[in-house]
C-alpha cells in the first residue's frame, strides 16, 4: 500500500453504488488527495442523472460520464462475434468485452483531469482487477493504481454500509443482496449470494432481460440478421449501427426466451466461479456469423479460426486484449472475414435460434456439385476411390 500523499489526484471508476461511493470517500481520508470519479456507459441502463452531484456530496472535485456504448458494440463485441469466442465453449464474454474499454477511457480521462493514479472497485478474488490492470500496464505503465479491496480493512458488506453511514454518504444499498450484477449492452452477469451453491437454481426473478422458455412466446419469430465482412449491419432489411442492433437484438431475443447461460468457470486467479449470465441479442448474433461463415468462407482458412478461437477467448476472458499476441489474432480473424456477407434467416422460439437459411454474393457453396440428380459431370465420383485409398495408406501400414 502506498503512503498517505504520495498521491495527489486519483481517478476513480465510479457508479454511484455502495462499493464505489464508499471507495470515494476511502481514497480521500487514506491517502488525502483529491477523487475524480469517472463513469463509462457501456450499456448497464443505470439512471446516470444526478451522478455527479451524488459523487460532490462524497467528496469528489470532479466527475466524467463518457457515453462508449457504440465504441463497445463495434470495437469490442463485433471483434468478438467474428472470433467466435467463447470461453470454456459457453460464455459470450459479456464482462470480460466490457472490461478493456473502460480502463482504456479511465486512463485517458485521468490523463484530462491531471491525476497521477487510477482506482477500481474489483474485489482480490476476481477476474476483473487483473482485466483492469493489465490494461493499466499496457496503456500507462508509469501511473500508480489502487486497489482498495486489496489493502482495506472492510470485510462486508456489512462493513461498507456502515463505513457509509460514518461519513454521510448517501446510498441506497442494504445489508440483504441475494447475489451480485454486472449489465452492459452485451449481457446481465449474475454472481455470488445464493448462486455461490452451484446446486441451487437462479431465482426466475433474478433474470433482467430474458422471460423463461416456458413464458416465452407459443408463435416462433424469424428474422433475418445481414451481415458485411463478419459484422453485423441490419435487421429484417433495417440497417442498424452496432449499438442498436444489438440492443433491437436484445429486446426481441429476450421475449424470446433466448440467452441463458448457468456455468461453472474457472477464474483466472484460480479459483471455480459460478455464473449466470443472459446474452440474448449476442446468442442470436453468434449462431447467425456461424451460418453466415457456412457458405462463405474456405474450409481451412474456417479451420484454422476456430483452432485459434479457444485462446482468443482466453485471452479476451484473462485480461490480455491490449497484448501483442491479441494484435496479431484480431488482424488474423479479420482477415478471415473478408468474404462473410449476406443474409441469415433465423427462427427464434422458446429458448432456441435454429438457422432457417443463408445467401451470400460470395457463397461458396455449389448445388450443382452436392446433388444427388445428375450433375452434367461437374464431379466424377469414381474419382473419390483413388482418393481414398491415398489417404488410407498410412492406416493401411498400421494395421501391418
Amino acid at each position: 500500500m502506498a503512503q498517505k500523499g504520495s498521491f495527489k489526484r486519483v481517478c476513480l471508476a465510479y457508479s454511484g453504488g455502495l462499493d464505489t461511493s464508499v471507495i470515494l470517500r476511502w481514497l480521500i481520508e487514506e491517502y488525502d488527495c483529491e477523487v475524480v470519479a469517472y463513469c463509462a456507459d457501456v450499456g448497464q441502463e443505470e439512471e446516470l442523472a444526478g451522478l455527479p452531484e451524488k459523487a460532490a456530496a462524497t467528496g469528489a472535485v470532479d466527475c466524467v460520464i463518457k457515453d462508449l456504448r457504440e465504441e463497445f458494440a463495434r470495437d469490442y463485441v463485433y471483434p468478438a462475434i467474428r472470433g467466435a469466442a467463447l470461453y470454456e465453449g459457453v460464455y459470450l464474454l459479456g464482462t470480460a468485452l466490457a472490461r478493456p474499454l473502460i480502463a482504456k477511457h479511465h486512463i485517458d480521462v485521468a490523463r484530462a483531469t491531471g491525476c497521477d493514479a487510477v482506482s477500481h472497485g474489483a474485489t482480490g478474488k476476481g477476474n476483473d482487477q487483473v482485466r483492469f490492470e493489465l490494461a493499466f500496464r499496457a496503456l500507462a505503465p508509469e501511473i500508480g493504481v489502487i486497489a482498495p479491496w486489496r489493502e482495506w480493512d472492510l470485510r462486508s458488506r456489512t462493513d461498507c454500509i456502515a463505513y457509509a453511514e460514518k461519513y454521510d454518504i448517501p446510498i441506497t444499498a442494504s445489508i440483504a443482496k441475494p447475489y451480485s450484477m454486472d449489465r452492459n449492452l452485451m449481457h446481465v452477469s449474475y454472481e455470488g449470494g445464493i448462486l455461490e451453491d452451484p446446486w441451487t437454481a437462479p431465482l426466475e426473478d433474478m433474470f433482467m432481460t430474458t422471460v423463461s422458455p416456458e413464458a416465452a412466446p407459443d408463435e416462433p419469430c424469424e428474422l433475418v440478421v445481414s451481415f458485411e465482412k463478419g459484422n453485423a449491419v441490419g435487421l429484417d432489411g433495417e440497417s442498424l449501427s452496432p449499438s442498436e442492433l444489438i440492443g433491437k437484438l436484445n429486446r426481441i431475443a429476450g421475449q424470446n426466451g433466448i440467452g441463458r447461460v448457468d456455468m461453472v468457470e474457472n477464474r483466472f486467479v484460480g479459483l471455480k466461479s459460478r455464473g449466470v449470465y443472459e446474452t440474448p441479442g449476442g446468442t442470436v448474433l453468434h449462431v447467425a456469423h456461424r451460418a453466415m461463415e457456412s457458405i462463405t468462407m474456405d474450409r481451412e482458412v474456417m479451420h484454422e479460426r476456430d483452432r485459434m478461437a479457444p485462446r482468443f477467448a482466453e485471452l479476451i476472458y484473462n485480461g490480455f486484449w491490449f497484448a501483442p499476441e491479441m494484435d496479431y489474432m484480431r488482424a488474423a480473424i479479420d482477415a478471415s472475414q473478408t468474404n462473410v456477407t449476406g443474409d441469415v434467416r433465423v427462427k427464434l422460439y422458446k429458448g432456441n435460434v435454429t438457422v432457417q437459411g443463408r445467401r451470400s454474393p460470395f457463397s461458396l457453396y455449389s448445388q450443382d456439385l452436392v446433388t444427388f440428380e445428375e450433375d452434367e459431370g461437374a464431379y466424377d465420383q469414381q474419382d473419390a476411390g483413388g482418393f481414398i485409398r491415398l489417404q488410407g495408406l498410412r492406416l493401411a501400414g498400421i494395421a501391418k
